[in-house]
């Protein structure tokens, strides 16, 4: 009997071809609202608001205002933060200005409010922030040394210059 041609597996089949379909369309989360987003601390979501105003600090840090303008700065619970280093990766922010934005990111408290780090343009488009390593862990390390960013025992010769295997340790190869 061949199983590729019974009844049961032509079902299957059918179902495994639908369920990716099925659940990509399902994969996409709706958009929540600044009070919305608050609550989501510690949270990867995605934000919907509109940008009244796009602000910028001395030290480069800018701000996207999604606060009506007759909230009072103590009013507003949220704030979307982007770094002068992330600059490149941003671009520009001033043509978001008076336009509804999307933008997906990890909600973290931020000096009594809730916030959003924009660290990359993808954000915008749902994609994730960049990433950033832990400098604790990428201490005294940087891509151009030929050894591993860790101190790893078992990366290390052991004794006289042996390895895993003895390189002195040679068995003959079988004849063919």
């Amino acid at each position: 009997m061949d199983l590729r041609s019974s009844p049961g597996m032509v079902v299957l089949t059918a179902i495994l071809a639908v369920l990716p379909a099925a659940s990509f369309a399902a994969g996409e989360k709706p958009c929540l609202t600044a009070d919305q987003a608050t609550k989501m601390l510690n949270k990867d979501i995605c934000i919907s608001a509109h940008v009244y105003d796009v602000v910028q600090l001395p030290d480069g840090t800018r701000f996207l205002d999604i606060c009506t303008p007759d909230t009072p700065d103590e009013g507003c619970r949220f704030t979307i933060l982007s770094l002068w280093e992330d600059h490149d990766e941003v671009g520009e922010l001033r043509k978001y200005r008076d336009r509804d934005v999307r933008i997906r990111g990890l909600v973290r408290p931020m000096h009594g409010r809730a916030g959003i780090f924009l660290s990359h343009e993808r954000q915008f488009y749902g994609g994730p922030p960049r990433f950033k390593p832990n400098p604790r862990l990428a201490h005294g390390f940087t891509g151009e040394q030929d050894r591993p960013p860790v101190s790893d025992p078992n990366l290390r010769p052991q004794g006289g210059h042996r390895a895993f295997m003895n390189s002195k340790d040679k068995e003959p190869l079988p004849a063919k």
